[in-house]
């Protein structure tokens, strides 16, 4: 009843997912992501647990295919389950249970995994990949977002769409990216219009949070005003070059 895609970027050090589906608040049950450890994306009759204990299995040293098997095996529901995942080190697998509803099914790639059920048919999977490796280069929440808004164009869920979220991690142990679209009549504009909001003001402010470089981050209200006016000043002043994060 959903399709998303969980992707890397080994070049910003970035790790996330992106999910869509005819359903309220996917974000809060569908994408888990931990930094240095890797992502799970767990759906159709989603079982949330798959979550935290696939990024334990794979933080203790498990394949991704080691940690489906044991996730799956250990579930009586398996038949209706579909999960995909991905260590940080970009190593990755996915399951489909075979009463998925159709049309279901994944697709495995170098650095991307795509997977969905009570899809229109193949063609959204295959559109959602083909838009994400069109835009190689470009940061990664743009190119989570074009795939889902190429698999949307190509059908998307077939009951429809309600919900949309994005969840990316870096190299701190807070998100970069958490955006959720819980119940919406076009999830996925919304989510583009979030995005937008978000590369702007709270990009820059969470650059002023403690991170591992700077424990304490910027302190007092001031400075961090002053951060954020001179980064977007700087910004604004340099004008359109690589697109940011």
């Amino acid at each position: 009843m959903t399709w998303s895609i969980v992707a890397r970027d080994p070049e910003r050090g970035q790790i996330g997912i992106a999910v869509a589906t005819c359903a309220f608040a996917v974000g809060s049950r569908v994408p888990f992501v931990e930094t240095g450890v890797g992502a799970v994306a767990t759906q159709a009759m989603a079982n949330p647990l798959y979550g935290p204990r696939g990024l334990a299995l794979l933080k203790a040293g498990a394949a991704p295919e080691e940690a489906i098997r044991e996730l799956t095996t250990a579930d009586e529901g398996r038949a209706d389950r579909q999960l995909h995942l991905m260590a940080a080190d970009g190593r990755n697998a996915a399951y489909t249970g075979a009463a998925c509803v159709p049309w279901c099914g994944h697709e495995v790639r170098e650095g991307f995994s795509v997977a969905g059920n009570m899809l229109a048919g193949p063609e959204v999977v295959a559109e959602t990949i083909s838009a994400f490796e069109r835009s190689a280069g470009r940061p990664l929440f743009e190119r989570l977002l074009l795939a889902l808004l190429a698999g949307e164009a190509a059908g998307g869920d077939r009951r429809g769409r309600q919900s949309a979220a994005m969840l990316i991690h870096d190299a701190e142990e807070y998100a970069l990216v958490d955006i959720r679209v819980d119940d919406h009549p076009d999830p996925l504009a919304e989510l583009a219009r979030l995005l937008e909001v978000w590369k702007g003001r709270p990009r820059v402010y969470r650059e002023a949070l403690p991170s591992r470089a700077r424990p304490s981050g910027i302190v007092g209200r001031d400075a961090i005003e002053q951060f954020i006016a001179e980064r977007l000043a700087a910004e604004d002043r340099a004008g359109p070059g690589p697109a940011v994060a």
